[in-house]
């Protein structure tokens, strides 16, 4: 079994959210407003509702169309949910396809943001959430 796919004692799949950041400063680093334009995505493990580890995955240069990169990034790196302020049309179905669920974000830092998501308090970003640009 994947470290990504291990299950805790109630059965529950172990998960990965991440957290657009400003810096890769953990939990305490500053969320950032759009994922499309984060330096780096803090990746945290979330077992049940108890906060694991947290790494850093730096961010590709935001390019025009280039909202696809990130997607393919957080995909790669076994990401299941990702907790943003601002994401567009293109990027949300990008998510959608390759099964990370998108959350509504809450907090100034990436620890107030996973606190509220491993508690199941995030709504799901749908297509009438997102930008316009």
């Amino acid at each position: 079994m994947s470290e990504t796919s291990k299950q805790d004692g109630n059965g529950k799949r172990a998960r990965r959210v991440a957290v657009p950041s400003e810096g890769p400063g953990g939990l305490g680093a500053r969320r950032s407003g759009h994922f499309g334009h984060c330096e780096c995505f803090t990746v945290v493990e979330i077992d049940g509702s108890e906060i694991g580890a947290a790494s850093v995955v730096t961010n590709a240069p935001h390019q025009d169309g280039g909202c696809m990169t990130p997607v393919m990034l957080l995909a790669d790196n076994a990401v299941d949910a990702i907790v943003v302020d601002g994401i567009g049309g293109r990027p949300l179905a990008g998510f959608t396809q390759v099964g990370i669920a998108v959350h509504a974000g809450v907090g100034e830092t990436v620890e107030e943001a996973v606190k509220a998501y491993a508690l199941d308090l995030l709504p799901q970003v749908g297509p009438g959430g997102t930008c316009q640009h």
